[in-house]
């Protein structure tokens, strides 16, 4: 009380006007100047006493501001990400993916065909390898393109799949029935490079926005705070991020910003399902200018957990600049894009056959060599060379043999692998062995009616058995027999699941037998079924 008594007797004495103080002061006066700045700062250590103690401590580890910086606002601290990997990194984790590391990854999820999944992996490792080459001898070094034959369901496009996930490089599948011969109407087989090329603007940009995440999502929780707190307020700003990174304010209502998606481009052909071939590249780049120039915005109200994406995409569209991600996705496809074509078999045609009007035959082959051999494809990114690309090539070839193909398409494709079929232990392997199997698929989907299946191991061999029956009298149809035979085990089971809550069914060869035998039984009937 005498401290704060003191001060407002000081700020009274200021208000008033004051005699000139003599010269000399004596040195017991109460009104000295060191003496009113020692009880001034005794008043202002009692009056912080009082503040509770979680509003003293500085947010987040934040350090004591001085003086200067507590008038603007303070630098809030980075969010808790996690750190992004240096060049000298991403270095060492190419130089990890070996051969035998792309073969291990294979086998989590496909049982058998070493010697494709071998030929795979030495062709992606070779991507890596030309790239260390100095640039003289590395033009001159072209991929060896794959072909593997063999029949249906023994793992040719899983193999794709599974290397489209595990490769960090431009990749797409095609079937190719989907194409014609130029002059017929459909899609031409430079849209495989035109999608490529999509795909890699995708993949690069993801990178781009990965990278700067941490600085997108700064920026991201002060547009927020401005809305909950105001722009210039500075008092709360600190015990509101505290919350909002505890995810407390994730239902507060806030107003965004939110730009309106981007009109379709009437002037671009690839976008309304022609073949893309580009117009006048000024016309296009006025339209793009004429584009930006309209984009307007609306305001709109939506929870934090809703506006929080939305930011994010508005602000990693103004950080990333959209020459950089097109010069980055360019390069990749001309060094690393990798092509699988599915299905080639069925645009083979028989000797025989040969000179046919099929559109989608013989012609489409034609069209494919200089796309394998080395051309330049026009895009509306831009111009890519095919020279580097790796192309693979599958089919089950029932009706014709590889042989059958172009002799200048069969040259283009010099390493040919041939999958195995599937005996009945691969088909009991498929079911037990890969990490995300049939069976454990059908055990998940069954525990989310709080249904306990248990698969004998008796049970298991007895559905490879009846696959491996069927396809040998039938229809060879590989591993996608197991689908079959499996959903009809499980039709009762999963009809009644809703009814079965909190129970456990265990299901055994001779459940197997009661649920599939008729399926056996008449096989040879089946072949009249339509």
């Amino acid at each position: 009380d005498t401290c704060v008594r003191v001060l407002q007797m000081s700020r009274r004495q200021r208000s008033t006007p004051q005699p000139e103080p003599p010269r000399h002061r004596p040195a017991g006066m109460l009104h000295s100047s060191r003496a009113m700045r020692r009880l001034s700062t005794l008043a202002r250590v009692r009056a912080a006493a009082l503040v509770p103690a979680w509003r003293r401590l500085p947010p987040f580890g934040l350090r004591a501001l001085s003086s200067e910086a507590s008038v603007q606002r303070a630098a809030p601290a980075m969010p808790d990400l996690p750190d992004l990997p240096h060049a000298e990194e991403e270095a060492s984790v190419d130089d990890s993916l070996k051969p035998n590391d792309v073969v291990a990854q294979l086998d989590r999820y496909i049982i058998g065909q070493a010697d494709a999944k071998k030929a795979t992996a030495v062709a992606i490792r070779n991507r890596w390898r030309r790239l260390q080459v100095q640039p003289p001898l590395r033009d001159e070094i072209t991929p060896k393109n794959i072909l593997m034959i063999g029949p249906t369901g023994v793992g040719k496009t899983e193999i794709a799949r599974r290397l489209a996930k595990l490769m960090g490089a431009p990749f797409i599948k095609v079937e190719a029935t989907k194409f014609t011969e130029v002059g017929f109407v459909g899609r031409d087989v430079e849209q495989i490079i035109r999608d490529l090329v999509d795909n890699a603007i995708l993949m690069v940009r993801a990178q781009l926005v990965e990278k700067k995440r941490a600085e997108i999502a700064l920026k991201v929780e002060e547009k927020i705070l401005d809305q909950l707190v105001g722009e210039k307020s500075t008092t709360n700003r600190d015990s509101f991020r505290a919350l909002l990174r505890q995810g407390l304010l994730d239902t507060r209502t806030i107003d965004v910003e939110v730009p309106e998606p981007r009109r379709q481009n009437p002037l671009d052909p690839a976008s309304n399902g022609g073949n893309g071939q580009p117009m006048n590249e000024i016309i296009l780049r006025f339209d793009k200018l004429l584009q930006q120039g309209g984009r307007r915005s609306e305001r709109r109200q939506m929870t934090i957990s809703e506006a929080r994406p939305v930011l994010e995409e508005v602000y990693s569209e103004k950080m990333i600049s959209d020459e950089e991600v097109k010069k980055a996705a360019l390069h990749a496809v001309e060094q690393e894009g990798i092509v699988f074509i599915d299905e080639i078999d069925k645009i083979c045609s028989r000797n025989d056959m040969r000179g046919s009007a099929d559109a989608s035959s013989e012609g489409v082959q034609r069209d494919l060599l200089p796309l394998i051999e080395g051309s330049t494809v026009s895009t509306k990114h831009g111009n890519i060379n095919t020279d580097h690309i790796l192309f693979v090539c599958s089919g089950a070839f029932h009706q014709c043999k590889p042989s059958d193909l172009l002799a200048e398409l069969q040259g283009r494709l010099p390493i040919r692998v041939e999958l195995q079929q599937l005996t009945e232990q691969d088909l009991y392997r498929i079911l037990t062995e890969p990490e995300t199997s049939l069976v454990k698929q059908q055990v998940a989907l069954m525990a989310t009616e709080a249904v306990t299946v248990r698969f004998a191991d008796d049970a298991l061999r007895r559905i490879a058995h009846l696959a491996a029956a069927v396809n040998r009298d039938v229809e060879n149809i590989g591993a996608r027999r197991i689908h079959t035979i499996l959903e009809r085990v499980m039709e009762d089971i999963s009809f009644t699941a809703c009814e079965r809550s909190g129970t456990t069914v265990d299901i055994t060869a001779e459940y197997v037998d009661q649920q599939v035998g008729n399926m056996v039984t008449k096989t040879d009937l089946s072949r009249f079924i339509l």
